[in-house]
């Protein structure tokens, strides 16, 4: 087998994700990531939070990240225990 098999973890929760971007997302893209909380971060980078469905999600946002001509500085899969509800606006 390779490591490349699918694991036998349940599939069915949405992953937590952050996915940072240089520079400011504009206002008027916010319909386009429905869902995901946009941060307009201090230095002047967007991070785009919250949960995706699954892979074909992600590469669905990623997709359009590209599209917007934004560059990608990082995706990072969240664990559950790690987000720190104090942080969370509500």
């Amino acid at each position: 087998m390779s490591e490349t098999d699918a694991s036998t973890e349940d599939h069915h929760e949405p992953g937590l994700y952050e996915i940072h971007l240089k520079g400011h997302l504009a206002d008027r893209w916010a319909y386009w990531f429905d869902g995901l909380t946009i941060t307009l971060e201090d230095n002047g980078d967007t991070l785009l939070s919250g949960p995706v469905v699954d892979q074909a999600a992600l590469h669905g946002l990623l997709k359009k990240v590209r599209d917007l001509g934004m560059p990608l500085i990082s995706v990072i899969s969240v664990e559950s225990e790690q987000v720190d509800v104090s942080d969370v606006k509500q």
